[in-house]
């Protein structure tokens, strides 16, 4: 099979019955009938599911993988390609926002230019200032504290050759930051500069967002855990050298030392930080207990579609 187009549901009935008209017409002027839609059903409590099983009964390329629940979009994404069998693979959101014509300009310059990956990048983030605020906040915070360098603005759509994919699915992480794997998996890739529409609204608050950065650092980082030791070094130095002060403050000076008003910031501020050490270390440890529990990260309830179909 030549192209594997891989798309997840949620909340996506709205978009659905389009996004399968387009990517399927692009695909039929691209290879013909040698392609297959993978969607991937998390959990979406719409009617999303009965929208896609019902496109399988009327297209043989379309294959449809329903989850038990809602397991995250970065799960479901992995899932999507553990299931595709193209030797290329199309990885999109099914919401309209990336257009499915996006895969003819990406085919083109995939085979110009010998690449494993072309990917789509935003020339300025969607959304308001605070958006594109809180996105320049977090490539640059990501950046600095890991080892990689990750394309700002990225989008989902993405289009990867079959060995490409196949050393992706290497990684077993059951926390999984695919923006992450998508660099450290290395090969050839090049950006091309999309238009990235707005049709819904984003499930990303900001509660969710800050979650997703502290995941995405601890997993691609040890940094907080040196910085741990450096803060813990610069604190003790600072409190001999106020130490010293006070002494030589006492003694030469006869001065006395102020009482409750600092001791009580100085508790409460030190208490504090050790807290916030801790908790930074807590989350590296409960990155470690979920990782060696080794459940499975995602729970398939049914396929559909073509060959896959079971009863």
């Amino acid at each position: 099979m030549k192209l594997s187009i891989v798309a997840t549901l949620y909340q996506s009935a709205p978009y659905i019955r389009e996004f399968h008209e387009r990517a399927r017409a692009v695909a039929q002027t691209l290879v013909g009938d040698d392609y297959e839609i993978v969607f991937v059903n998390d959990g979406s409590t719409d009617n999303s599911l009965e929208l896609a099983i019902d496109l399988t009964e009327h297209d043989p390329q379309v294959v449809v993988v329903d989850l038990s629940r809602n397991f995250g979009h970065h799960k479901a994404m992995m899932v999507g390609l553990e299931h595709a069998k193209g030797e290329h693979l199309f990885l999109i959101d099914s919401d309209l926002e990336e257009a499915p014509e996006w895969l003819s300009d990406f085919w083109l310059a995939l085979e110009q230019e010998q690449a494993d990956v072309i990917f789509g990048r935003q020339k300025q983030r969607k959304g308001g200032w605070v958006e594109r605020w809180s996105g320049d906040i977090y490539y640059t915070v990501f950046d600095w504290l890991s080892d990689i360098k990750h394309p700002r603005n990225v989008v989902t759509a993405r289009l990867m050759t079959r060995r490409y994919v196949d050393a992706l699915l290497r990684y077993r992480e059951r926390e999984t930051v695919i923006s992450g794997l998508w660099v450290i998996t290395g090969f050839k890739q090049s950006a091309r500069i999309v238009n990235k529409l707005s049709t819904s609204h984003s499930s990303y608050s900001l509660p969710k967002k800050l979650v997703h950065a502290v995941n995405a650092i601890t997993s691609f980082s040890a940094v907080p855990l040196i910085l741990i030791l450096y803060v813990g070094l610069v604190i003790c130095f600072c409190a001999m050298v106020y130490a010293i002060f006070l002494v030589v403050l006492r003694i030469f000076i006869a001065r006395p030392v102020d009482g409750y008003t600092s001791i009580m910031v100085a508790i409460l501020a030190l208490n504090g930080l050790t807290i916030s050490l801790i908790g930074v270390i807590g989350i590296y440890l409960a990155k470690v207990f979920s990782e060696v529990k080794q459940r499975p990260y995602t729970i398939i309830r049914t396929i559909y579609g073509r060959e896959h179909r079971q009863h």
